[in-house]
């Protein structure tokens, strides 16, 4: 471990040197992390990966304190060996040229989405949302791509109040132009975005983050439900092989 350090308030981020896994790393993808000093909690923790440094052959990773495993990483410190599986699953594709992509980020869905900004063929418009300005990460770095971030937070603190995904409909209602939309961020917010695509026949991608078990494909644990041509017009999809990137057109909602 390179680096490890507080962004603001209960978010951190940490920065691994793997250079295989720095190489092969896309946008979207994500890490299973062995939590350090936790012998009695066997299962990994999957985390997006938010950054790659090539040169450096690091990757990085943004998580909240949440629960004992985070409050534990949190703690970890520089030069300390950390057990990686990675990088896992299938992520975004690569934003088009022509017309305007748009990227969401809620929460730390922020981070996930920001490896995307930065391969960007030009900068895409930045959408971030979060209960409060607390939950708003990572808008000088965007901002550094060239990137116009603009933000909403549940309680007005920040940016507009209300759900990030109002900007989006409210852009959507006022520009015909856009060609992809990428997001990452609680499952009501995806679903939010999915019926947004659907309505103004916008294509999209969405990393359905769901808790991982084994994070390999074997337990089932981490399934959603993904359209198919049966009786029921859905079927199982495990997030950690299938996904965590879906076509938003492709996933069933109820």
């Amino acid at each position: 471990m390179l680096s490890n350090e507080q962004i603001q308030g209960d978010y951190y981020r940490i920065v691994l040197e793997q250079p295989e896994m720095a190489e092969a790393a896309s946008p979207g993808q994500f890490l299973y992390v062995q939590i350090p000093g936790l012998p009695h909690r066997i299962l990994r923790r999957p985390f997006s990966i938010s950054d790659v440094d090539l040169v450096a052959g690091s990757l990085s990773i943004v998580y909240k304190i949440v629960g004992v495993g985070s409050e534990r990483l949190a703690r970890i410190e520089p030069g300390a060996t950390v057990n990686l599986i990675g990088p896992r699953g299938n992520g975004f594709s690569a934003l088009p040229v022509e017309g305007q992509s748009i990227l969401l980020g809620g929460g730390y869905g922020c981070a996930a989405v920001f490896l995307l900004a930065k391969r960007a063929p030009k900068p895409p418009l930045v959408m971030l949302g979060g209960r409060s300005a607390e939950d708003i990460i990572m808008v000088p770095e965007f901002e550094a791509l060239g990137c116009e971030v603009q933000i909403a937070t549940d309680d007005g603190s920040r940016g507009r109040q209300g759900f990030v995904t109002l900007l989006l409909e409210q852009f959507l209602l006022q520009e015909r132009g856009v060609s992809r939309l990428a997001a990452c961020g609680p499952l009501g917010m995806l679903e939010s975005c999915g019926r947004l695509c659907e309505q103004y026949c916008l294509e999209g991608e969405l990393s359905l983050d769901s808790i991982m078990c084994c994070g390999m494909g074997a337990c089932f644990a981490c399934v959603v439900k993904k359209k198919a041509n049966n009786e029921q017009g859905w079927e199982y999809v495990r997030s950690c092989q299938e996904g965590p990137v879906f076509k938003a057109d492709e996933v069933y909602w109820d």
